[in-house]
């Protein structure tokens, strides 16, 4: 089990990637980059969660001494060909969770991994059936868990994932942030 082990830089201030990685027993050190999560206009919808993993790793570059790699990742939730992030604020929640409301949507985590000499970029992809939610359940969940620092203004681990989520296919960690059965295989390969 060497490969958990690998001294890893995670550059991310999510305590929820941090939780992901500790449960499965990788040693790492969290330094969080802060660059724009901002992408370009016409870039497909499938490739912002890597388009940003990817930006936040180069930026943590200079983090990197000796043999550590550094992991970044971003999440995206698309829903018929949109993108949806984190909510600005709680009416951006609402019509977020209203859309998602009753429908299917796919999660993406784009990842990567980069060292001095190498850089890999991979993504896990999951889809989430949702129950149908009312006004006063958007509501409720909005006021008790404080979505607004996760993309499609929900976390699996909270309310929603635990009463009105039907089922998923995919990992549960990687729409909780992290395809962490990914991340242990490439680096394997580092």
């Amino acid at each position: 089990m060497d490969t958990l082990r690998k001294q890893l830089i995670l550059a991310s201030a999510s305590p929820r990637r941090a939780q992901l990685l500790r449960q499965a027993g990788f040693s790492f050190q969290q330094r969080p980059t802060h660059v724009p999560e901002d992408y370009p206009d016409d870039l497909p919808v499938e490739d912002i969660a890597s388009f940003l993993a990817q930006r936040k790793a180069r930026a943590a570059r200079e983090f990197i001494s000796g043999e550590e790699i550094v992991l970044a990742a971003d999440s995206v939730v698309i829903l018929n060909g949109t993108s949806y992030e984190k909510p600005t604020d709680h009416a951006d929640a609402k019509r977020i969770l209203r859309a998602l409301s009753g429908n299917m949507h796919t999660v993406i985590t784009g990842v990567c991994m980069l060292n001095a000499v190498k850089e890999v970029v991979f993504q896990g992809e999951s889809r989430v059936y949702f129950k149908s939610l009312t006004d006063a359940e958007i509501e409720y969940y909005i006021s008790t868990c404080a979505p607004f620092d996760k993309a499609g203004a929900y976390a699996i681990q909270e309310w929603i994932g635990l009463c009105k989520i039907e089922r998923i296919e995919g990992t549960y960690a990687n729409i909780m942030g992290l395809p962490v059965d990914m991340v242990y295989e490439a680096l394997q390969a580092f």
